[in-house]
């Protein structure tokens, strides 16, 4: 741990003095970050890192399993912290990443696991239905197998959740906010995202058109808007 706070003194005479510029930008013009991402708290998975971002760049939530539950009046930190990125901050672009080997998948597929952290399992119901869709098809997998499916279908059922936000709802009719699932596979070093069109996770590649869950275009139902116009 005494290393890991060492650190501290190190940003202080190396990393703040060479980014003093930045700093003394986003200290008196404020904060308008180019993403929301919403990650896994996994100490093996750091945002910033992955997306070599910039202080200012990422507005970053983590939690266990990089769950969004879908809206509802009770407050919490996820709900308000998407509310603030797409309200306040004007937001167009949100990630939900997750990763291989995450505990919090590997608890929701074997739930007898969970008998002595009964918050964890509370907060694991979010993405049951990750489990179901796996249990109902993914047959006869193994169990890091399952586990990886987990992950990924638990990342598309997340950006469904998000979609229930009033905030995101609105950004979305406009043609304001494009959603991103990604998926970070540790042991590869690769980042998969959802391709919207094909429903399948891909790689990400410099050579190919990033894959979008839901690209940013505007999606109102009501056929009326279109008659009003034409006339």
């Amino acid at each position: 741990m005494n290393e890991v706070i060492g650190r501290v003194f190190s940003f202080e005479k190396q990393v703040f003095p060479n980014q003093s510029t930045l700093y003394n930008k986003l200290a008196t013009q404020g904060q308008s970050p180019k993403a929301l991402m919403i990650s896994c708290a996994d100490s093996r998975v750091v945002p910033e890192h992955v997306m070599q971002a910039d202080p200012g760049d990422l507005f970053v939530c983590r939690n266990a399993g990089n769950i969004v539950p879908p809206f509802a009046q009770a407050n919490g930190g996820v709900t308000a912290t998407v509310e603030y990125a797409v309200a306040v901050l004007g937001v167009r672009d949100i990630i939900v990443c997750g990763h291989s080997d995450c505990g919090a998948m590997k608890a929701l597929m074997k739930p007898e696991t969970l008998a002595s952290v009964p918050n964890v399992a509370s907060w694991l119901r979010h993405s049951a239905a990750a489990h179901s869709v796996v249990d109902a098809s993914y047959p006869e997998m193994s169990e890091g197998d399952a586990v990886r499916a987990a992950s990924l279908e638990n990342v598309a059922l997340q950006l469904q959740h998000l979609r229930t936000h009033p905030s995101v709802a609105a950004g979305i009719a406009r043609g304001d906010i494009a959603l991103h699932g990604w998926f970070i596979d540790i042991h590869a070093g690769s980042v998969l995202g959802l391709d919207g069109e094909t429903g399948r996770f891909v790689t990400l590649r410099e050579d190919r058109p990033l894959p979008v869950a839901l690209a940013a275009t505007p999606r109102l139902a009501a056929d009326f808007l279109y008659q009003n116009a034409a006339e």
